[in-house]
Parts: structure tokens; C-alpha cells; sequence
């Protein structure tokens, strides 16, 4: 009787439990069917979906004309949907045959049991269309977008390039990454459980957002023309390199920054070196176009020699330790403690005033102003002028000016500095240096960028700089405007006269470190109409071979530039300015 008891009791409890449990599954599910149902609806829709990036068009780059210089070309990406494919032999050899790749590697991508394998991006629309038009199940073609440039070299190291995310790499392509990118755009599809699309149901579609266009003040007539002059002299020259700048130095709008040799945009990954390079190492490829895609005017620094002399008589005057009528004799050195510091005139320049020794670039004589000057005096300016600083340019990577500390410094070291030896700034510093110390004393910010667009054409940015600083007075700045004109008009940079035009300017020629190896850096740098400078251009020539002096080969290249663009920037000649005002 007691065991039959135990049995109907156990049997209960068992009864209960599964009841209990049956109880508990039913309201689990009541739960989630009703009150958290939309969560698992949206799993579960997630699993029957598919998405598809839709790229947005990157923002063009035009120049200050509207000329564009970076642009878009509609390219397609090519994919396989592994559950989709129903004839994979037949995928497997017309994607070979179209894409050029090889039957083993694209097998590969389409057995791989994926939902979405990339075969080939970047593909050009006609193949992009011919593929789609075959109608294999399972391949997708997709347009996307690839960065063009229409006249390939120009400005190569300006512009800048995009890699195959279509993202800034260089240049302004990367500095203004965030105005030009846009947002993409997604395509959602919806699939059966095998991932197979189904017919019928309408895709979910966000539009991609275009980027913005961006304005440059580069202007490409200028740039075109600086490009040539800069490829024939150094072919001429059988130079390294040339570089060329030109700018506004009221503004410091830059209307052509030249890199010779440049390299071809719409195919930056190819060196464009004429030497063999095959056998080489990745790594000593990368570092070979690392060198190819460098904007020497602002990623690397030079000796400015001569040119930086305009600074040392800017300050002097400032300071009131010279004056234009001071006398000075140069018998073709000057003895400095131990050392004996020659002038480029071996037989020296005699007797002269000071502006005759700016007109003839005698270093005896900017020694002894750099002396006067002193070792304090001349940091503050160097300071005070902005030499210590970077330019601020809107390009990645600015190099910084190398220079002594100043507490190791001594009356050697003064005394080359004043003729611009012994330290190392970028050319990109030394023109906007010398705008700033000829365009009324104000520092200026050098840049490219003026505005952006948004697609509907309406301009949504414009780009502001600091507005310069008073780094000298306007007095001095007068003066050495009209020093600098009889530099070329009366002295060593004649070779850059154009009559009917009044052109100020200065020349350099520096040696390369080391002193041993016996190369040069050839430069000038003028400005025009002398006397109120609203264009300046410096060439900068790299180990010219033969004769090396800037006022005889750097000289001549910007009188060429400037005779053709003066007249385009809508400066007429005057007549009343004659050859005969010329004494060279």
C-alpha cells in the first residue's frame, strides 16, 4: 500500500515538472513572439539580406579658372555570390577571359563559400558592361568610381592621388580628404535561405552623397608654363632637379608649384626613373616612389645662399645699423677670427656703396652687415620674420628650418649665415620670406585651397588664413623693393629684364653639403611690378652641370615665365620703362 502511495506521488511530481516546464516554454514564447518580437524579426531579416556598398563620387579639384584638374572616371567591381552561381565552369572562364586573370585564381574566389568574394575592382565600364550583359547567376557588377586626371604630370606633387579605396594619399587629395570624400551609399537585397535573391521584392536603396568640389588657387595655364620652362632647363642643364614657385606675396595664393621631374597621376605606382630597376626589392621600390612623390618645395630643405640676403639687408636697415649710402671695400675675402671667407668674385669688387654691394652679391660686404647686425639682433629677426616657423602651407609634411642654437653661435657662424650658408630652410619658406619682407612687411600664409562647392554648385567653404602680421616696416619694405630693382635693372640679376616691365629680384648660387663634391644649387627669385609685387616666381635649379650661377641659368628661366604671364595676369608693358634705363 505504502509503495502504491510513493508511486501516485512520484508520478505528481513528474506530472507537475513537465507541466511547470511546458508552462514555462509557452510563456517564453509568448514573450517572444509578442513582446519581443520585433528584435528577432529584425535577425532574422538580417539573415535574408545582402548589402552592397554603393560609392560615392569623389568632389573634383578645379583650378581658380574652373579648369579641372582632378576629376572622376566610372569604373565597375566585379563579384561572385557563391550560392547564387548555378554554371561555375562557365563563370570561371568568361571572368578569366575578360578580366585577364587566370582560370586557378579565380577559381578559387568562386568555390570559396562566401557571401560576397571581390574579383576585380577598378574595371573598366566597357568590361563592366560586357560582363553584366553575359547574365551569369551569381556575378554582380557594380560601378564605382576611380580618380582621373586629365593632363596626368601636372602638379603631380600638388595634386596628389588617391589609393583603391579611393582615399587621399598625397597632396591636397589627402590634406582635403574630409571636403572631397562624400558618403557612400548601400543597396540592401533580399535572399531565401540558400542566399539566392528573390524575385519580385523591391531593394532598399541609400543614395551615396557626392563629395564637394574644391578650388584651388593654382592656375593651369601658369602651372603649364612654368612646367615647360622648368623641363628645359634642366634638360638643358642636365640637372637633377628644378623646381619653380609662383605666387601672389600680397595673399600668398600660389599660382604654380613646379617638382621636375613630375610623375603621371593616373599611374603613380610606376617609377619614373629611366634606370633599370627590375630585381629590386619591394622595399627599395617603396622607397624610390617615397623620392618620386616628394614636393621638394616643401618636404625638403636647401642652403638658400644669395637669395637669403634680401633677409640680412632687411633686418640691417630695420635695425638702422646700414644705410644705403654706407661705404664698404671688398678685395675679394674678409678675414673672420681665424677664417678666411672669400667673396664669388676672386679679384674682388674694390670700393662700393651698399646698394652696390646687394647689386653685385658681395658676401665681404654682408659680412660685415651681419657683424653689425650681431648674434642677438639677428635670431630676433629670424624669428621676428618667421624663419623659426613652419609656413602653415595646406600640404602634408612641411619640413622645418634647420638651424644653429643660437648659444653656439660664434662670429664664423654669423658671418656665413649672413650670406645664407650654414643653415637650411625649404624653398617654399624662402619665397613666402621674401614676399612678406617686398609686399608691405606683412607675413603671409602661402596656400592653395579658396573654397568648395557642394554639388548643387553652391559654395559652402570659403578658406581663411591668418591674416599677416607686421614683421617689418613699410619703409624698409619700400626700400628694399627698390634696392632689389636695380639688381636687375643695374647688377647680377639682369639676365631677368624685360623691358616696359619693372622687375625687382636677387640671385644664389650655394654648394651642396658635402663641400668636396662640388655641386650646386642655382636659384632667383624675382617679383614684378617691383614697385607695388603682385607676382613673384623663384626658380631653384638642383646640380646644374657647366656653369652653375643663378643670375646666368636660374635668372633667365623666370624672365621667360614672366614674359609670358604678366600679360595673361593682365599687366601691360610700359613703354616709358625702356632698355635704355637697363646699364646691362
Amino acid at each position: 500500500m505504502r509503495n502504491k502511495t510513493f508511486n501516485k506521488k512520484k508520478t505528481l511530481v513528474v506530472f507537475l515538472g513537465a507541466a511547470a516546464m511546458i508552462l514555462g516554454l509557452i510563456g517564453r514564447l509568448v514573450y517572444l513572439m509578442i513582446f519581443d518580437s520585433e528584435y528577432y524579426q529584425k535577425r532574422a531579416e538580417a539573415l535574408h539580406e545582402r548589402e552592397r556598398e554603393i560609392k560615392a563620387a569623389r568632389g573634383e579639384i578645379v583650378d581658380r579658372n574652373g579648369q579641372v584638374l582632378a576629376t572622376n572616371k566610372t569604373v565597375c567591381t566585379i563579384s561572385v555570390i557563391h550560392s547564387q552561381i548555378s554554371d561555375a565552369e562557365e563563370v570561371i572562364r568568361i571572368l578569366s577571359t575578360e578580366l585577364g586573370i587566370s582560370e586557378e585564381e579565380i577559381r578559387k574566389k568562386v568555390e570559396k563559400v562566401s557571401s560576397r568574394e571581390r574579383i576585380k575592382t577598378n574595371v573598366e565600364k566597357e568590361v563592366g558592361d560586357k560582363i553584366r550583359d553575359y547574365g551569369l547567376a551569381g556575378v554582380k557588377v557594380d560601378e564605382d568610381f576611380r580618380r582621373y586626371y586629365p593632363y596626368d604630370e601636372l602638379a603631380s606633387k600638388v595634386l596628389g592621388f588617391t589609393g583603391g579605396d579611393n582615399q587621399g594619399i598625397i597632396g591636397l587629395e589627402v590634406k582635403y580628404e574630409d571636403w572631397l570624400k562624400g558618403a557612400n551609399g548601400m543597396i540592401l537585397t533580399t535572399t531565401d535561405a540558400r542566399g539566392i535573391e528573390l524575385e519580385g521584392i523591391a531593394e532598399d536603396r541609400i543614395e551615396p552623397i557626392a563629395g564637394n568640389t574644391l578650388q584651388i588657387s593654382l592656375d593651369y595655364n601658369i602651372q603649364q608654363y612654368a612646367q615647360q620652362a622648368a623641363q628645359k632647363v634642366m634638360e638643358e642643364k642636365q640637372a637633377d632637379a628644378v623646381a619653380i614657385l609662383i605666387m601672389n606675396p600680397k595673399n600668398g595664393e600660389i599660382y604654380a608649384c613646379v617638382n621636375i621631374p613630375e610623375f603621371n597621376l593616373n599611374d603613380p605606382f610606376t617609377l619614373n626613373t629611366a634606370e633599370n630597376t627590375e630585381g629590386i626589392s619591394d622595399e627599395e621600390k617603396q622607397d624610390l616612389l617615397n623620392q618620386m612623390w616628394r614636393n621638394r618645395c616643401i618636404n625638403d630643405t636647401y642652403e638658400p645662399g644669395s637669395v637669403f640676403k634680401v633677409f640680412t639687408a632687411s633686418a640691417a636697415l630695420e635695425e638702422g645699423v646700414v644705410s644705403l649710402d654706407d661705404r664698404f671695400h671688398c678685395p675679394g675675402y674678409k678675414i673672420v677670427e681665424d677664417r678666411k671667407i672669400r667673396c664669388a668674385r676672386v679679384g674682388g669688387h674694390g670700393a662700393e656703396d651698399f646698394v652696390q654691394g646687394v647689386q653685385n652679391s658681395c658676401n665681404p660686404v654682408f659680412i660685415e652687415v651681419g657683424l653689425r647686425l650681431g648674434v642677438d639682433n639677428f635670431y630676433k629677426y629670424f624669428e621676428q620674420f618667421g624663419l623659426l616657423e613652419k609656413t602653415g602651407i595646406d600640404l602634408p609634411g612641411e619640413a622645418s628650418t634647420i638651424m644653429h642654437k643660437k648659444e653656439n653661435v660664434g662670429l664664423v657662424e654669423l658671418a656665413t649665415m649672413s650670406f645664407g650658408q650654414s643653415f637650411q630652410v625649404t624653398p617654399m619658406q624662402m619665397a613666402t620670406t621674401v614676399s612678406s619682407l617686398i609686399n608691405g612687411g606683412k607675413r603671409i600664409t602661402p596656400h592653395f585651397g579658396v573654397c568648395a562647392y557642394n554639388a548643387d554648385g553652391e559654395k559652402i567653404k570659403t578658406f581663411e588664413y591668418d591674416e599677416g602680421r607686421q614683421i617689418l616696416s613699410e619703409d624698409t619694405s619700400a626700400t628694399m623693393r627698390a634696392v632689389l630693382e636695380t639688381v636687375v635693372s643695374e647688377g647680377g640679376g639682369n639676365k631677368a629684364y624685360i623691358e616696359g616691365y619693372r622687375i625687382g629680384g636677387k640671385t644664389a648660387t650655394s654648394q651642396t653639403l658635402p663641400r668636396s663634391a662640388n655641386k650646386y644649387i642655382s636659384s632667383f627669385i624675382g617679383f614684378a611690378p617691383a614697385d607695388d609685387p603682385q607676382v613673384i616666381g623663384m626658380a631653384i635649379i638642383y646640380n646644374p652641370q657647366g656653369i652653375y650661377y643663378g643670375g646666368t641659368i636660374a635668372a633667365p628661366v623666370i624672365k621667360d615665365i614672366f614674359d609670358n604671364i604678366l600679360p595673361y595676369l593682365g599687366f601691360e608693358k610700359n613703354e616709358t620703362i625702356s632698355d635704355g634705363e637697363n646699364t646691362q
